[in-house]
């Protein structure tokens, strides 16, 4: 691993978890650990409910574009998580994958948006304490 670690996180739509993972981890580790996000299939924008149950956690993922998965970003990364799009994402030697099974929060309320959103804070808490010591 770089002495910095790279972290790609990658769902379908790039809306919503995959979102709401990179905005924790940026949040938590600040820059010590460099993070990027995409999708196979990104929408044109990110997740209203997503947002708005992060901005409750002092996280404004509003701003953010969904972006389209790219080799060169799985190249570029020490650590590879997939949220339900295991198979899109190319397998490169030498990387560290795991696959988070996280509930989809499209279409979903609040409530059950911050269940998923919670989930993923104590996964990003765990994973920082692997990559930083």
């Amino acid at each position: 691993m770089t002495e910095k670690p790279t972290v790609l996180f990658v769902c379908v739509h790039n809306a919503g978890r995959s979102q709401m993972a990179a905005g924790y981890l940026q949040h938590l580790a600040g820059d010590r650990i460099e993070v990027m996000s995409s999708g196979s299939a990104p929408k044109d924008q990110i997740n209203p409910v997503a947002a708005e149950v992060m901005l409750e956690e002092g996280i404004d993922i509003s701003r953010n574009e969904p972006k389209i998965l790219t080799d060169e970003q799985v190249q570029a990364s020490d650590v590879v998580i997939t949220m339900g799009c295991g198979d899109a994402c190319k397998f490169y030697p030498g990387k560290r994958y795991e696959d988070w099974e996280l509930a989809d929060p499209a279409g979903q309320d609040a409530d059950a948006v911050r269940v998923i959103r919670d989930d993923i804070r104590q996964r990003i808490e765990k994973l920082i304490g692997e990559l930083l010591g």
